[in-house]
């Protein structure tokens, strides 16, 4: 389930980088944080052609009493480019989200967004009571700042969910709320989307169509996409890097690569590579979440999929 962290950071997820800190405070469970992790000073942990680097993760550790969930874990991801995050359930995916975007304090290593940036967070879980009338309008709207009812519009119609500007969020099909959160997400034009299993809940025409308006949003916009999934299959058509964890980083490249790597074989088994194997092999052609280059018409999103 979201926490109270969870759902302050989504309602309050537009906010900019200045001198390596958070210009706008978060809150979690009634405590300040200033500032995400340990932010370093802008430069000092990039490498030397790093214009298009939007985040760094280097060596972050977390604990939750006794246990360590992440061991050490490196991350970056890049201005245009998906990056996947997979591995078995209690792997600590989640967890590395919720620590880049410091709703976790980690006691080790270190994370650097770059300066200014602007974030889009979607979490795992949004429960929304369904005795609340809330229309979709009005979850829109809910934050800091009141959004402009045109960019509101915008959002949805990006998402292909324009239509149902007025109705009850508790009415939606699981992909029309998907894809409401995700307007949402986008409302305040990131340059980093952070989703975590974006696709829970909805039907595997639903994925493949999701998918699909998450790759043309990247290619229309240029933003870098961190997400979280159990969708081999889908993802490894979907994504242009892997990371592949299990409280460390198991293996991360291409899909290609990782697909034949014996960190990943170890971690889902031959069946599971094998299976992954054919599914290429037989929709190599066909790209069923293929990206699609250039502009993209706002009234002609793909279906929503219940």
């Amino acid at each position: 389930m979201a926490t109270a962290a969870d759902m302050t950071f989504f309602y309050r997820q537009a906010y900019s980088m200045q001198d390596g800190k958070i210009a706008q405070m978060l809150y979690q469970g009634g405590h300040r944080i200033k500032q995400i992790g340990k932010i370093l000073h802008p430069g000092s942990c990039m490498p030397a052609t790093s214009d298009a680097l939007l985040l760094q993760a280097r060596e972050v550790d977390y604990h939750l009493g006794e246990k360590k969930i992440l061991d050490r874990v490196d991350l970056q991801v890049h201005a245009g480019e998906i990056v996947t995050i997979i591995g078995p359930n209690g792997a600590g995916k989640s967890t590395l989200i919720k620590v880049l975007l410091g709703i976790h304090r980690h006691p080790g290593g270190d994370i650097w967004l770059r300066p200014r940036i602007r974030l889009g967070y979607v979490p795992q879980h949004l429960p929304i009571d369904p005795v609340m009338p809330l229309t979709v309008a009005r979850f829109m709207s809910l934050g800091p700042s009141r959004p402009d009812g045109n960019a509101v519009h915008a959002a949805l119609e990006l998402t292909g969910v324009q239509h149902l500007e007025r109705a009850q969020v508790h009415r939606l099909s699981g992909g029309e709320f998907k894809r409401m959160v995700l307007a949402r997400a986008i409302l305040g034009q990131p340059d980093l989307l952070i989703l975590d299993e974006p696709v829970q809940g909805v039907d595997y025409a639903g994925e493949l169509n999701l998918y699909r308006l998450i790759g043309t949003l990247r290619d229309r916009f240029g933003w870098g996409v961190l997400l979280v999934s159990h969708d081999l299959h889908i993802v490894m058509s979907a994504t242009d890097r892997v990371v592949c964890l299990n409280h460390h980083v198991c293996c991360t490249g291409k899909p290609e690569q990782v697909s034949n790597h014996p960190g990943f074989i170890e971690l889902f088994g031959d069946q599971v590579v094998k299976s992954l194997a054919l599914y290429q092999h037989h929709h190599q052609c066909d790209d069923p979440v293929g990206h699609v280059h250039g502009s993209m018409k706002p009234s002609a999103p793909s279906s929503p999929s219940s």
